[in-house]
């Protein structure tokens, strides 16, 4: 069976884009968000990251083409901005961390 034909890479593709967008509409409130609000974004935030670079080993790990073809295009795409898929987790990393920091700082 294909990479892409099997249930359960297609089950989660789905709910990793569905989570996905649906924590980019809510942050957009972030700002808004009270401190035990803003904890729940950034937890949520991290266990979407951990769920999402699980989902890309998979595609590394197949031997099926099209998941080969699938990470060889987002390294192009990542390329054309200067960065690699490692280099976009730590960058997304980062950002959670300074998060993490700027909460703790204004709780003082």
């Amino acid at each position: 069976m294909a990479f892409f034909e099997s249930e359960i890479v297609q089950e989660e593709a789905k709910k990793l884009f569905m989570d996905y967008q649906e924590l980019m509409k809510l942050g957009s409130d972030y700002g808004k968000f009270d401190r035990e609000g803003k904890k729940m974004f950034i937890n949520t935030m991290e266990s979407l990251m951990d769920r999402y670079k699980v989902f890309m080993k998979r595609f590394e790990l197949s031997e099926d083409f099209q998941a080969k073809m699938t990470v060889e295009q987002l390294k192009t795409q990542l390329g054309q901005f200067g960065i690699t898929p490692e280099q976009m987790f730590d960058q997304m990393n980062m950002t959670l961390e300074r998060m993490k920091s700027q909460l703790e700082q204004s709780s003082d």
